[in-house]
C-alpha cells in the first residue's frame, strides 16, 4: 500500500483551505490488480472496505479497470462531483480511462493519486482497482504493494501470475499480497496460494506475503475472516507503520459498510 502525502502549497481559495484542514495526514492508496477472469470482484471489493471499515478507515473505491463504467463528463474538471457515498465509510468513482487524462511527457498517470487526494481528502484508504499495465503507469517510480485477485480457476491464476511478473519487472515490485474470491476447502485455498508463491518465488524472486479468501456465498453481515483482517492489517503496516492517522475532531461518526454494493462489470 503506498502513502500518499499531500504537501500542495497555500490553497487557491477558502474550500480548497477547509479541505487541506480537514485532511487526514495520510492517504493510503491500496493497488489493486483487475482480473477480468474473477466473476465475483465486487464482493471482493466489498470486504476489502468492510475490512478497513472494522479499523475505523474510510474508503474510496476507484474502479479504473477496463471493464468499469466509464466517468462522468466532469470528472477531469470535478472528480469531487463524481464521487459517490455508498455508506458512511464507502465511496465510489467510476475511472474507466480516466486516469490516462493525467498522462505526463513521461507517460506516467501520477497526477491522478494526486487529483483523488484533494478529490477526497478525508478518505484514509484509496482502493485503485485498475490492470496491472495502468498501475505501472500511476505509481511508477514509488514501491506499492500490489493486491492481487485471482480465484480457483487456472486462467485466473494465471492471470495474476502473468500481472505479477509485469509489475514486478516494470514496477520492481518484489512483495504482493492475495485475495481470492470463491469458494473452497481451506486446504484448496491453501494449495493455490502455497502454487502462486512458489511460482512468484522461483520465477520471480518475488514473495507472496498475506492472502485471504472471500466467499461470494457468505451473507454480508457474516463476520471478518481473520486472514482478511492480518491482510488489511499489513497492507497499512506496509505503507507506514506506527503512524496514527490524524483525524478531524468532527471526523465521521462510526457507522457500518453494510448496505454499499460495488458495481463490477466482468
Amino acid at each position: 500500500m503506498y502513502s500518499f502525502i499531500n504537501t500542495s502549497a497555500a490553497p487557491l481559495d477558502q474550500a480548497q483551505g477547509l479541505r487541506q484542514m480537514f485532511a487526514a495526514t495520510r492517504q493510503r492508496f491500496v493497488p489493486l490488480v483487475h482480473n477480468p477472469h474473477v466473476a465475483f470482484g465486487g464482493v471482493a471489493m466489498e470486504r476489502l472496505c468492510a475490512a478497513f471499515g472494522d479499523r475505523q478507515l474510510t474508503t474510496l473505491v476507484v474502479d479504473a479497470a477496463d471493464t468499469a463504467s466509464a466517468p462522468h463528463e466532469v470528472a477531469s474538471v470535478d472528480l469531487t462531483a463524481c464521487i459517490e457515498p455508498l455508506s458512511v465509510r464507502v465511496s465510489f468513482l467510476a475511472a474507466r480511462g480516466l486516469p490516462m487524462r493525467w498522462l505526463d511527457s513521461r507517460g506516467a498517470t501520477a497526477g491522478f493519486l494526486g487529483a483523488l487526494s484533494e478529490a477526497a481528502p478525508r478518505c484514509d484508504v484509496v482502493l485503485v482497482h485498475a490492470g496491472a499495465s495502468d498501475l505501472v503507469r500511476l505509481f511508477g517510480g514509488r514501491a506499492p504493494r500490489p493486491l492481487l485477485l485471482a480465484s480457483d480457476q487456472a486462467e485466473s491464476l494465471t492471470h495474476a501470475y502473468a500481472s505479477m511478473k509485469l509489475l514486478s519487472q516494470r514496477l520492481g515490485v518484489m512483495a504482493f499480497d492475495l485475495l481470492l474470491a470463491t469458494r473452497g476447502s481451506p486446504a484448496r485455498m491453501t494449495r493455490i496460494a502455497d502454487r502462486l508463491a512458489s511460482c512468484a518465488d522461483r520465477f520471480l524472486g518475488a514473495a507472496l506475503g498475506e492472502w485471504a479468501v472471500v466467499d461470494p456465498t457468505a451473507a454480508d453481515s457474516a463476520p471478518l475472516d481473520l486472514a482478511l483482517r492480518r491482510l488489511t492489517a499489513a497492507q497499512i503496516a506496509s505503507s507506514d507503520e506506527c503512524i496514527e492517522l490524524r483525524r478531524p475532531t468532527s471526523g465521521p461518526s462510526t457507522g457500518s459498510v453494510t448496505g454499499a454494493r460495488l458495481v463490477y462489470a466482468n
